[in-house]
């Protein structure tokens, strides 16, 4: 005499199986977002570290403007600050959904939805840089990560803990 499986035994192992894979999927987006989150602070180190290496090749500051949606890069022609257009140093969009933070010399700087008329942070022409720091994050995804710009002109890029208060 064979015995089989019951029906409620199989409904069992496929509740389990359903569950199993929908904690694989959730923990597979959120290390998405995390990935993409570090992708994009390594983008801003990296681009405000040409800038600034192009600011010292043209003896000519440049100037990195943000708000809640992005940020862009500007040099100063007669008394304004006129955006890059195209290239490396174009303007750049935020992801969607993301928590930023700037700060100088440990003072939050208000982000509005437009870009300010002068530039928050510079890059100077002897190589020097306005220090910042740049938080960049998602809700829900941890860690966040800090892009931090030195008066030396030296940036780092490390992540913090987001749930830390």
């Amino acid at each position: 005499m064979s015995r089989g499986f019951t029906l409620v035994e199989i409904l069992v192992v496929v509740v389990i199986i359903g569950v199993l894979a929908t904690a694989l999927v959730l923990r597979v987006d959120i290390a998405g977002g995390a990935r993409q989150v570090e992708h994009e602070a390594e983008q801003a180190r990296a681009l405000i570290g040409y800038a600034c290496e192009q600011a010292e090749l043209r003896g000519r500051e440049i100037g990195v403007s943000m708000s809640t949606s992005g940020y862009r890069f500007s040099q100063l022609e007669q008394d304004a600050w006129l955006p890059f257009g195209e290239g490396e140093l174009r303007t750049r969009s935020w992801l969607p959904n993301s928590a930023i933070g700037l700060s100088r010399d440990g003072h939050a700087v208000a982000l509005a939805g437009d870009y300010p008329d002068v530039p928050q942070l510079l890059c100077y022409s002897s190589g020097e840089l306005t220090a910042f720091e740049l938080d960049l994050g998602l809700p829900e995804v941890n860690p966040h990560y800090r892009v931090e710009g030195h008066p030396d002109g030296t940036l780092a890029l490390r992540s913090v803990d987001a749930h830390a208060h």
